[in-house]
């Protein structure tokens, strides 16, 4: 039978509720600096693009290496920490996609094996309510046929 448990690695209730207080922890460090963009706030401050991006870093290089170039009604000590915050939060925000994609595709293996385990239930229950098995199997083969057409 083991075609249909493509996967056999769970969790243990006591790994879930580690999984949660460290969750728990991450969102107690990253709510205090992290927004929420309304509908209209997301259209005004748009996406960088990566040409934008090269805009970006190349003010950032050049207020490093020559700052006597740089415009004075720029704060470059509040650019500066946009652009270390910025960096920390794509790297951080790669991690938790990182994090999300595993978790989906381990969820999807567990849907796997859950679906053709209940297949094979339906049809065991299909053969028990045509052999005989009684009311009970008749009942919960028709319940099966709503998802069957």
């Amino acid at each position: 039978m083991a075609y249909q448990d493509v996967i056999q690695n769970h969790f243990t209730p006591a790994e879930l509720a580690a999984i949660s207080v460290k969750m728990d922890e991450l969102w107690a460090l990253l709510n205090p600096k992290v927004v929420n963009l309304t509908e209209q706030e997301n259209e005004r401050y748009g996406s960088i693009n990566e040409k934008n991006k090269g805009i970006v870093n190349k003010a950032n290089d050049y207020n490093n290496s020559q700052p006597g170039l740089s415009s004075p009604d720029v704060d470059w000590v509040e650019y500066q920490k946009d652009f270390f915050d910025r960096s920390a939060l794509e790297s951080i925000e790669l991690r938790l996609q990182g994090f999300a994609r595993a978790c989906d595709e381990t969820k999807r293996a567990h849907d796997y094996d859950n679906y053709q385990n209940a297949l094979i239930d339906k049809d065991y229950t299909d053969y028990k309510a045509k052999t005989g098995g009684g009311v009970l199997y008749e009942t919960k083969a028709a319940e099966y046929k709503q998802f069957f057409t």
